[in-house]
């Protein structure tokens, strides 16, 4: 059975409040912390009958394990992710077009969770990342996100190439970012049914995953160097994806 953990910070604490998507057993405070932000949290656990206790700041540093609590940790139950047949069957839900963000082996949470508040922001409908070699939606992941990831439908799959597959025959597009593609994400049509595929922070996308995509598409730059980070390249190209698909909801097919 999975473990009870620390949530920690300011946004990841409120935005789990919000999405009410897991159980908070206990809201801690700083004992000196009694004003603005605060305040608000404290009246939304009040209002969830959830339990608040004032300690100390030693003490939340202790429950989160480093000092970057900003005088708030949460005990909650474990992340829940969605099974990959319900977030697969996104298109029968909502009568949105269909939008997917695919982590190929992103391990280091910062970028992970930069990637959950740009896709959160971008209108992406769920994350897709395999089960091994890729980081956990851990609290570190939900502070980096800023409290993104407590609203993520994520899911965690065994075979990333054959999920890839499945989406596939629902006839979702599966665009791979990859820099030494011809095409670029500005000429690259992303108003259907998509999915946006970033490898890892150096290696890129694997090998067998990268056959899978239906297209390699890459960021124009210039200067000397050579390439961006995982975070960054998926941001720009999640939002070129997110601009056409407002213009196209807008305007008309």
């Amino acid at each position: 059975m999975k473990q009870n953990e620390f949530l920690y910070g300011i946004h990841p604490v409120m935005e789990a409040l919000h999405a009410k998507r897991r159980h908070i057993n206990i809201l801690f405070l700083e004992e000196k912390k009694r004003e603005g932000r605060f305040t608000q949290i404290r009246r939304l656990a009040e209002m969830d009958h959830i339990p608040v206790k004032m300690i100390s700041n030693q003490s939340l540093r202790d429950y989160a394990q480093n000092s970057h609590h900003q005088g708030v940790v949460a005990e909650v139950g474990p992340y829940p992710l969605i099974d990959i047949d319900d977030l697969l069957a996104i298109d029968v839900l909502t009568s949105e077009t269909p939008f997917f963000l695919i982590a190929d082996q992103i391990v280091d949470p910062q970028n992970l969770g930069a990637l959950m508040r740009t896709a959160l922001a971008a209108g992406v409908h769920g994350i897709i990342t395999p089960k091994d070699r890729s980081a956990r939606p851990t609290p570190t992941v939900s502070k980096a996100s800023a409290g993104a990831m407590e609203h993520t439908q994520l899911s965690q799959v065994t075979n990333l190439s054959r999920t890839l597959k499945d989406l596939k025959k629902k006839d979702v597009w599966i665009y791979g970012l990859d820099q030494t593609a011809e095409a670029t994400i500005y000429t690259t049509t992303w108003t259907g049914p998509a999915a946006l595929v970033v490898g890892s922070e150096g290696k890129g996308i694997r090998p067998l995953v990268k056959k899978t995509c239906d297209q390699l598409v890459s960021i124009p730059q210039k200067g000397p160097v050579s390439s961006l980070n995982a975070s960054v390249a998926g941001a720009v190209a999640l939002y070129e994806a997110f601009r056409q698909r407002q213009m196209t909801n807008h305007y008309g097919p």
